[in-house]
């Protein structure tokens, strides 16, 4: 009997004390969990609970609440990745100096096969490779100067060498100066060579002014040197190779036919003139009689 009674009250007190649970729970406002609910700390959602149970009429009850800790997670989550999104984006639009103020006619060099084809495939155009290093001070200061001439010479081709990427190549070159400009047309080749800043800018506009007229070469394109082809072919460094072109067979026949075709003096030219005025003064006072 004893036993029975423990257990009846037992269980009585347990309804009780499940009852009033409901009731404190119940005497917080919805409106008011709802809004707590949107708050990703928990930190912050209990600094907010402490001050609102102190300025409430229910000083001195426990209140109760159920958190989700899966809603901070996904929001502090989606936080993260939009950030992280963001600062990439920035990131990525950041241009380095020698990047800013390009024209159509400006091309960065890659490679010594690609400055080589570059040359060739250029034709009469004037073409001004730009050396230059991206910790030059000086190249950095000459940089927009050179980016309004090649906008207002948009028949010009600038060919942009950095020197830290190629600096194998530049040594093959005999490039040692920054910044260090060539000038290449047509089947003239290397049509000068110099470097200049900021203060010597007139160096360039006068070279450029007076190479870039227009003007027909005869004969192909040269580009590079030979001496420096077979000096960017020697160097292990990088993957280029040259070999001369051989003597064209019709070219050869024509070097023999020339070769082969006597060479007349004027003396000799002269003579042959009064022989032939003689021969032809005979033939006409023949046909006369």
């Amino acid at each position: 009997m004893a036993q029975v009674l423990t257990k009846a009250s037992l269980v009585s007190s347990w309804h009780a004390s499940s009852q009033r649970h409901h009731r404190r729970v119940s005497m917080l406002p919805c409106s008011f969990v709802s809004d707590i609910g949107r708050f990703p700390s928990l930190k912050l959602k209990s600094q907010i609970l402490r001050s609102w149970s102190s300025s409430s009429e229910f000083q001195g009850k426990k209140l109760f609440f159920h958190v989700n800790r899966a809603i901070p997670n996904r929001v502090s989550s989606r936080l993260r990745t939009s950030t992280a999104t963001q600062m990439t984006h920035r990131i990525g639009k950041v241009q380095k100096w020698w990047e800013k103020g390009l024209q159509p006619n400006m091309k960065e060099v890659t490679s010594a096969q690609d400055l080589v084809e570059s040359l060739l495939s250029a034709g009469d155009k004037l073409v001004v490779v730009d050396f230059f290093s991206p910790g030059c001070g000086g190249c950095r200061a000459l940089h927009p100067k050179i980016c309004q001439l090649a906008e207002m010479n948009p028949d010009v081709q600038f060919l942009q060498v950095n020197y830290e990427e190629q600096k194998s190549m530049c040594y093959s070159l005999n490039v040692h100066v920054l910044p260090f400009f060539r000038f290449y047309r047509g089947a003239q080749g290397r049509l000068c060579s110099f470097s200049c800043t900021n203060a010597t800018i007139k160096k360039f506009k006068d070279a450029l002014a007076k190479h870039s007229s227009d003007r027909c070469s005869l004969g192909p394109t040269k580009g590079l040197e030979e001496k420096e082809l077979f000096a960017l072919a020697a160097n292990k460094d990088l993957s280029f190779t040259f070999s001369p072109n051989p003597l064209q067979p019709e070219h050869a026949d024509e070097d023999l036919a020339t070769a082969s075709t006597p060479v007349l003096s004027s003396e000799s030219l002269h003579s042959l003139t009064l022989i032939s005025e003689v021969s032809r003064e005979k033939t006409l006072a023949t046909a006369g009689r």
